[in-house]
């Protein structure tokens, strides 16, 4: 029987990524504000709480910066909307005009002819 492997979302993979990036490097508990120093803890209860609640403050900020990014990306998206109805528009005048110059270049022409 082959087992199916599910894929596992992007944001668990970017979130066990960065735990793993902080559990991994030295002191990198130190820099990220808010995260214990879980090792100094002798008993192994509370060095359980303190890393689950590590766990927990980072999965916080990672869906706090998820929803800032998204909110990002939706305004950049509406941004580009709407340059690009702009451009549209603006090319739409700008075919107007060359049609309008060579109407009147047209017209000029022969009169300089005469």
């Amino acid at each position: 029987m082959a087992r199916r492997h599910r894929p596992i979302p992007q944001t668990a993979t970017v979130g066990i990524l960065m735990l793993a990036g902080a559990l991994l490097s030295p002191a990198a508990a130190q820099d990220i504000r808010g995260v214990e120093k879980c090792t100094a803890e002798a008993q192994m209860e509370r060095r359980t709480g303190c890393l689950q609640a590590n766990v927990e403050f980072l999965h916080q900020a990672l869906m706090q910066l998820e929803r800032d990014t998204r909110e990002k990306i939706n305004a950049l998206t509406r941004d580009l909307a709407v340059s690009r109805t702009e451009i549209t528009t603006l090319k739409s005048t700008v075919t107007k005009l060359d049609s309008e110059l060579a109407q009147l270049r047209a017209k000029a022409d022969p009169a300089a002819k005469k």
